[in-house]
Formats: structure tokens, C-alpha cells, sequence
């Protein structure tokens, strides 16, 4: 893996920043000039797992826009992503079986993207909130162009025609927004006081017939690693990773994981407690996620999803599950498949959300 930033910067895909070239060529400008006068060094942007120096980007977004003479070109990047692009992120999202998983996912393996940037997720009434929050100064243009990024996101899952009920902005409101209002067809509020998209929660709760457990949890090992290696300082990313080797079959303690992570387990409680979480919490949401995974792949019975996390008796994993999402891990698995085979039925037609050559050609975001 190449990563090409200083101890301590902020880094982004280096796929990233070739999806921005190939937007600038179908503008008509020289990507690969405008990339290099941003001080992208293009042999280098070839291997998956290549990062760069976020302040570069900054860059390359304002010579961008200059170059094009277009002020909303930030919402037209999304277009020439791939799924590739967000490394094994983009499959883990496209395999959830729910918005809300897809979105989950996003705010959990946010910084396999970059670490820029973190999110906000949670439900409020009949309404599901995403806050983007970035942790350094970016540009109007990257927000534009994260905003496109989910919209494309719940489009090609369950529907072209889909918009949230809201899109909230912290920037001024642009001279003209015909292209905004054209793109992201959602009402829009700027000088907000976050950068927020508001969607309903039938929406971001139906489940999708193109959804894949298996891929989901096999991307979702990826980004955990991934992740691993390029935080290093990351001790969340780095429990994250411990646990999801070390739970089937066994339940790991804090003393197992922090001997692994060669610290002491006081050490530990302390780097957790600077994150803000605790290894409980950590613990319970790595569970969490494994438990849908799993039950929603229908080779494993509740019985060896029981030892696969951990639990000593499947009582005890039925309690966590119950606390989890209200229901039994039987009866959300069956609610799940039914609800599936209907889903497959309607959204089918609509679109191929799985084909990289449909995505990288699509228009209207």
C-alpha cells in the first residue's frame, strides 16, 4: 500500500481524486494537466489503495472550478465514481440490505474514504437524519460533491427517482442553482447551520431485494483492516478489527484485546475513553453488526450464529438481539426474507445498481 502524506495529515483515496480527473476530461478541460498543476503526482494514483494529501485536494477543487467556469461542478463528480472508488466501502454499501444499513456503514468506514470527514445517523420521528461533519476546513465543492455522492448512493438502491425530504447546506446560497435544483430535485436550505440530508424513514427502513449479507460482511472485514493499517493511531478502528477475528466462537475481553494490541488493558480504557466510547460500546455495535450480517445469510441457523458472536446460549444472544432491534433473531429473520421477496419484485426493474459501467455513465446522479 502507498500512502503519500505526512505523520499526522489529513489523507484521501487516491480513486478519489481520479474520479474528480475524469470528471474535469467529460467537462471538456485536461484532467490529467489540472491534476498534476494541483500537485497530484499521476503514477502514483494507479493502486487501490493509494492516499493523498487532503490539502492537495482543496487545490485541485479550485482549479477545477476556475478551469470548467462552473460553479456547481462539485455536484457533478458523483456521476464518474465507481464502485471501486470508495474501496471496498462502495461494495459494502451496495450489498446492504437497507438505506439505513448502507448509511451505518458509511458513518463506521467513513475514513477508508477520508479522514476528513465524519457523520452523524440517527432517527427523529418519522425521519432519518445525516449530518455531515467535517473535522477540517474543506471546500463548498467537496460538500456539494459528498451530498451527490449519498444521493447517488439511495438512487441506485431504491430507485432513480428517489430525494430526500430535505437538503441542508451551511454554505450561501449560490447566484444560480438551476443545477442543483435539477440534480438533487430535494427542497433546498442554505446557511443552514449543518450540512444535513433529511430523508423518511419508510424509505431508509425498506428492505431492498438487492441486498447481500455475505458481501456486506466480507467488505465491511476489508474496511475494517483496511483501516487498521492506515489509523494506526486509531484505536477504535484497531478494537474494531481485533474483535472481528478474535468473536466466533469466543467472547474477547478487554485484557485479551489490549494484550493483543500490545497495551496494557488500563492503557487501553484510557485511549478508548479519549475516543469518546468504551470497549463495551465498541464490543456491543461489532456484535451488532455481525448478528445481521450473519442472519442474513440463510446457511447460518441462529444456533452457530450464537457461537460465531460469542454467546454462551442462544437465550443470551436473543436478549442482546431483542435490545438491539425489538425482535427475536428468528422473527427478524423471517420478517427480513419476507419483506425481501417482495422488494426484489418491485425494485428489480428499476435499475442495476451492481454494474460499474451503469454507474460510471449515469446522469442524473
Amino acid at each position: 500500500m502507498r500512502i503519500h502524506t505526512a505523520a499526522g495529515q489529513n489523507s484521501i483515496l487516491g480513486s478519489y481524486v481520479k474520479a474528480v480527473g475524469r470528471a474535469l476530461d467529460a467537462a471538456g478541460c485536461d484532467g490529467a494537466a489540472l491534476l498534476a498543476q494541483a500537485g497530484f503526482d499521476l503514477k502514483h494514483l494507479d493502486g487501490p489503495d493509494t492516499r493523498c494529501p487532503l490539502v492537495n485536494t482543496g487545490h485541485l477543487w479550485r482549479i477545477a472550478v476556475a478551469a470548467t467556469g462552473d460553479p456547481a461542478f462539485g455536484i457533478k463528480v458523483a456521476n464518474h465514481y465507481k464502485h471501486t472508488t470508495f474501496h471496498a466501502l462502495g461494495y459494502g454499501t451496495s450489498a446492504s440490505s437497507t438505506l439505513k444499513e448502507a448509511f451505518e456503514r458509511v458513518r463506521r468506514y467513513c475514513h477508508v474514504v477520508s479522514d476528513a470527514v465524519d457523520y452523524q445517523f440517527f432517527r427523529q420521528s418519522a425521519e432519518y437524519h445525516f449530518v455531515i461533519e467535517p473535522a477540517v476546513d474543506i471546500t463548498v465543492e467537496a460538500i456539494d460533491a459528498l451530498v451527490s455522492t449519498y444521493l447517488r448512493m439511495c438512487r441506485s438502491l431504491i430507485g432513480s427517482q428517489y430525494s430526500p425530504l430535505l437538503i441542508e447546506l451551511r454554505r450561501a446560497r449560490p447566484p444560480v442553482i438551476d443545477d442543483y435544483e435539477r440534480l438533487w430535485r430535494a427542497p433546498l436550505r442554505f446557511g443552514a447551520e449543518q450540512n444535513r440530508l433529511i430523508f423518511d424513514a419508510d424509505s431508509i427502513e425498506r428492505v431492498l431485494g438487492t441486498g447481500n449479507p455475505e458481501v456486506a460482511r466480507q467488505s465491511d472485514a476489508i474496511s475494517s483492516r483496511y483501516l487498521a493499517r492506515i489509523e494506526r493511531s486509531n484505536i477504535v478502528a484497531r478494537v474494531r478489527e481485533v474483535l472481528t477475528q478474535r468473536l466466533p466462537g469466543s467472547e474477547p475481553s478487554q485484557e485479551a484485546v489490549a494484550e493483543v494490541l500490545n497495551v496494557s488493558a488500563r492503557t487501553l480504557q484510557r485511549k478508548l475513553g479519549d475516543s469518546g466510547t468504551t470497549f463495551k460500546e465498541i464490543f456491543d455495535e461489532t456484535r451488532h453488526a455481525m448478528a445481521l450480517a450473519y442472519l442474513g445469510s440463510p446457511q447460518h441457523s441462529v444456533n452457530e450464529i450464537t457461537h460465531l458472536l460469542g454467546f454462551s446460549c442462544s437465550s443470551s444472544f436473543t436478549r442482546a438481539f431483542r435490545r438491539w432491534t425489538g425482535l427475536s433473531p428468528s422473527d427478524w429473520r423471517a420478517k427480513t426474507s419476507s419483506r425481501n421477496v417482495h422488494s426484489h419484485q418491485r425494485l428489480i426493474p428499476k435499475s442495476a445498481p451492481h454494474d460499474d459501467s451503469a454507474s460510471a455513465t449515469q446522469t442524473n446522479l
